[in-house]
């Protein structure tokens, strides 16, 4: 069955229920609103326009009161550090956030999003979707989630096509392709193509949450690969 989505695109998948009889979901989405209206661009008008994206696109799902559909809990591995990450998050800035999401924890359906994933990688890292073509709130020009490390986990370098991508820090310390340490709060911004590897810290996990802006085609079908290392791509 073929529905019109939140976003004004076309799903295959039949709503369960309209997103407003889901408060708790709704209050989860007001803190992404949050994030992405009143945290800092630092200057970069790159940001700042994705900032700007994401709010509108967000604002638009929230206001055409869109479809709903229940999903299956999934856990993985990673998720025996999920507690542990909310209650560090709950702590310090991003403590809205992270309390919203608790509120939703025993509802998410983790996965790794490669058909091929490294075993140690398979123990330490996944992510959920929460907002996007998939579900569980529907629409076709965003996707929204949380993406969780344990402690000491180093995320293979890999890049997104067609895809803009920002993450924003929960809980816990961070970097990106060894450039800095990132804290609960912090943005990155990754334009499409753009190649990041993430490390973690080693003693506490790390909850990221994630926004993805493309167009319906590309998130609907985003085709997740991890790069190899530069010495196996030279033949080396």
């Amino acid at each position: 069955m073929s529905m019109t989505d939140a976003s004004g695109g076309e799903s295959t998948t039949s709503p369960d229920a309209r997103l407003s009889e889901r408060p708790d979901w709704i209050y989860l989405l007001r803190e992404f609103e949050a994030l992405f209206r009143h945290g800092s661009a630092g200057g970069s008008k790159a940001i700042r326009t994705h900032r700007k994206a994401v709010r509108d696109r967000l604002s638009a799902v929230i206001a055409a009161d869109g479809g709903f559909v229940e999903q299956t809990p999934i856990t993985k591995p990673v998720t025996a550090h999920f507690n542990r990450a909310l209650d560090v998050g709950e702590r310090g800035a991003m403590q809205g956030m992270a309390r919203a999401l608790r509120q939703v924890r025993d509802r998410l359906t983790w996965e790794y999003g490669y058909e091929k994933v490294p075993p140690a990688l398979a123990r330490k890292y996944a992510y959920c979707e929460i907002l996007g073509p998939r579900g569980p709130i529907l629409a076709d020009r965003l996707i929204l989630g949380f993406v969780l490390f344990a402690p000491n986990t180093t995320y293979p370098q890999h890049s997104h096509k067609s895809i803009e991508e920002s993450y924003i820090s929960i809980s816990g310390a961070w970097s990106e392709n060894n450039a800095a340490v990132y804290a609960p709060g912090s943005l990155i911004l990754n334009r499409p193509g753009d190649e990041h590897r993430i490390t973690t810290g080693e003693l506490e996990p790390c909850l990221l949450a994630y926004a993805w802006v493309g167009t319906p085609e590309a998130l609907t079908a985003p085709g997740m690969k991890l790069t190899a290392p530069k010495r196996k791509r030279a033949g080396a």
